[in-house]
């Protein structure tokens, strides 16, 4: 396919009217896609509806005419290819819950959350098929994507990872764009592991920032967060070479450094020396590098795999160390091989 013109149309569903699944919306609108855009906020989809624009998340971008605003999860489903789960880790569940018994057969699942179901420790795609019984695809769509960049149409590419190829390759055909390229991939635990972490490792390139450390620490972090995540990624069944791709490094590097960073804000305002409920009572978007720590390290002890930075980024979190602390212990832990793995 040369362009994001030519794909036959299909109606979609997007589960969550945040900045991200807001930006999905308008990126699949505007490829001929009839979209339906579901938020639980009736008024706030009214709103959505009337100015043909998000105006808490997004709002000067200005919706494609096939976007659909609508707070009913009924009539955003009815007849939709794709449904699109776009709400924070924690909702996930739920949301699929309500969701499953009203999908048509044939329908594939898209999960574009990234993280870590904190009781059972399932990774997203985990939780949609458990849900929905196995009866649907899920594909994971994940990689270097601030929302307010895809929904102003600049350039993006991302990793569509799934066991089932022609669902894969489906999501690549119909959700490309002049714009916007997908990848495939068959590492699902490497793709969602890889954006799970990296948020883990912004709240600590935050910390960095705020405190002033300077572009060497920037860079070890980043480069030894890379390594924690390959760690836990492979332990758990994923291939090496995915933590080096769009889904592991391209994500860590924006989310470390870019100034749209929910997790990257948390960091700087904790390096300031303000309290996380303060913190987080003052953003209107989920930062999911906070559930995301204790569920990390879980993970990493169920699989033998230490876990120096989130470990770290949990005492911070959880008050039991200031951020300065927190970097002074990285860097007098035990020196060893850069190559080293496993759980040491």
């Amino acid at each position: 396919m040369s362009d994001g013109t030519s794909q036959d149309t299909h109606r979609a569903a997007v589960l969550g009217a945040g900045s991200w699944g807001t930006a999905l919306a308008i990126q699949l609108g505007s490829v001929g896609h009839q979209v339906a855009l579901w938020g639980r906020d009736a008024a706030l989809m009214s709103a959505m509806a009337e100015r043909r624009a998000n105006p808490t998340y997004l709002p000067d971008v200005t919706f494609p005419a096939p976007v659909r605003p609508t707070s009913s999860l009924a009539g955003a489903l009815a007849g939709a290819r794709y449904v699109i789960v776009a709400v924070p880790s924690h909702g996930l569940r739920a949301v699929v819950r309500q969701s499953a018994p009203l999908v048509e057969s044939g329908t594939i699942f898209v999960s574009a959350t990234k993280g870590i179901e904190e009781d059972s420790l399932k990774r997203m795609s985990e939780v949609i098929a458990e849900e929905t019984g196995g009866r649907a695809p899920v594909v994971v769509l994940s990689g270097p994507s601030f929302a307010a960049e895809v929904a102003q149409r600049l350039p993006t590419a991302l990793v569509a990872a799934s066991q089932d190829d022609a669902a894969m390759v489906a999501v690549q055909d119909q959700f490309r764009g002049p714009q916007f390229r997908l990848y495939g991939s068959t590492d699902v635990v490497g793709v969602e592991i890889s954006g799970a972490l990296k948020n883990i490792i912004a709240i600590a390139a935050g910390v960095v920032e705020s405190l002033g450390l300077g572009h060497n620490a920037m860079s070890a972090l980043i480069t030894r967060g890379l390594a924690e995540i390959a760690r836990l990624s492979c332990a758990m069944g994923g291939q090496r070479e995915t933590p080096a791709g769009l889904s592991g490094l391209g994500d860590l590097v924006l989310t470390c450094t870019g100034s749209l960073s929910r997790n990257r804000h948390v960091g700087i305002e904790l390096g300031r020396g303000r309290p996380l409920g303060d913190v987080l009572a003052g953003m209107r978007m989920v930062a999911e590098g906070v559930r995301t720590t204790s569920a990390a390290l879980a993970l990493g002890a169920k699989h033998g795999v230490e876990l120096p930075i989130a470990s770290q980024i949990s005492d911070v979190l959880e008050g039991r160390k200031s951020p300065r602390a927190a970097v002074g212990d990285l860097m007098l832990r035990p020196q060893r091989g850069e190559r080293d793995h496993g759980a040491r």
